[in-house]
């Protein structure tokens, strides 16, 4: 199997939802909810890629070579890439019947592993959608991030004491979810959290805490307050606010302001190992990728997920060659044209 494999094979699902276009831009998709699209105009997913393309890169190859490391260490793990899978939750709604949320979970988690990185799982209107994903992380050495959506601090702490129990290495909270218009018309109870509760819900665990869904300076200083141990700059892939900007935009202030005290992870457009690249250069120590990784598990499983990942691997190994870095120490902002 290869990618060009991949692609094909998810084409060929009968009621799949993504259309599997050449380039994951959210334009054939926009407004598509339930789906895979953007919300809206699909603005916010279409600028996260079209801004990414925007930042060149200069190029270096007379330096002295060693062999390139890409790994970086998180949660007090090493990991061969800085390349995590993003949580995606409620398969069946926004994808179609082919894979449940514990059949993509179980793909999702076994890949990345394989490949020597981790995956975040997502979380849902339906309890199982959050317990499944977390059965599948068990079963894989607890190699997995499971994320929790704003709930009630009841139902957060539930869903806490439930990760703590298989031993992971990390939990998150997409906060942003506090805005997806698919749980407040089923009903359920989400909601923007303020410091102070995020503070109880932080100290509740000894697990590293990650909130993704941070845009602004500010609310990556209020994570910081509540003592996160990192944030995921990340608009929720353009599906909970029209017109934000691109993910890559706000990134340079953010870094600049957190100055390595809190972990910065960003996801939104990346869709290859240059986009990984130019985003660690302007200082995020690790990305997340969503939709390419649901293609990959739609298509080829375990295996497709794991061929991915190393696909964004050798592009990165490729494009720091090719810009005089070494190790992921050495990517800075020189190599940003």
């Amino acid at each position: 199997m290869n990618y060009k494999d991949i692609l094909e094979n998810a084409r060929k699902i009968p009621d799949f939802k993504c259309r599997v276009c050449l380039e994951c831009n959210g334009k054939v998709c926009k407004g598509e909810i339930p789906g895979v699209g953007g919300k809206g105009s699909g603005s916010a997913f279409i600028r996260n890629v079209e801004k990414l393309k925007e930042i060149k890169l200069n190029m270096d190859t007379i330096y002295y070579p060693s062999k390139v490391d890409t790994s970086i260490e998180l949660f007090g793990r090493k990991f061969k890439y800085p390349v995590f899978a993003a949580p995606i939750g409620g398969l069946i709604p926004c994808y179609g019947e082919r894979l449940t949320d514990y059949a993509y979970a179980k793909a999702i988690i076994e890949g990345c592993k394989k490949a020597g990185t981790i995956g975040f799982t997502g979380d849902g209107v339906k309890d199982e959608y959050f317990m499944d994903p977390l059965r599948a992380i068990e079963e894989n050495e607890s190699l997995g991030i499971p994320t929790i959506k704003p709930w009630t601090k009841e139902e957060i702490l539930q869903r806490l004491r439930a990760a703590e129990s298989k031993n992971v290495v990390a939990v998150a909270m997409d906060i942003d979810a506090a805005g997806l218009a698919i749980l407040a018309k089923a009903g359920k109870p989400v909601s923007p959290k303020p410091v102070e509760d995020l503070k109880e819900i932080i100290g509740a665990t000894k697990l590293p805490f990650i909130i993704k869904g941070v845009m602004t300076v500010k609310g990556a200083l209020k994570a910081m307050e509540a003592g996160a141990y990192g944030i995921v700059v990340s608009n929720h892939g353009g599906r909970v606010l029209d017109h934000t900007p691109a993910t890559v935009e706000v990134l340079p202030k953010i870094v600049e302001v957190v100055k390595g005290r809190m972990k910065i992870f960003i996801d939104g457009g990346i869709r290859s190992g240059l986009d990984v690249l130019k985003v660690l250069a302007l200082g995020a120590d690790a990305v997340l990728i969503g939709r390419p990784y649901a293609v990959a598990a739609y298509g080829g499983g375990a295996e497709g997920v794991a061929l991915y990942t190393q696909k964004i691997g050798d592009e990165l190994v490729e494009a720091m060659i090719m810009t005089g870095c070494n190790n992921l120490q050495e990517i800075n902002k020189e190599i940003i044209f």
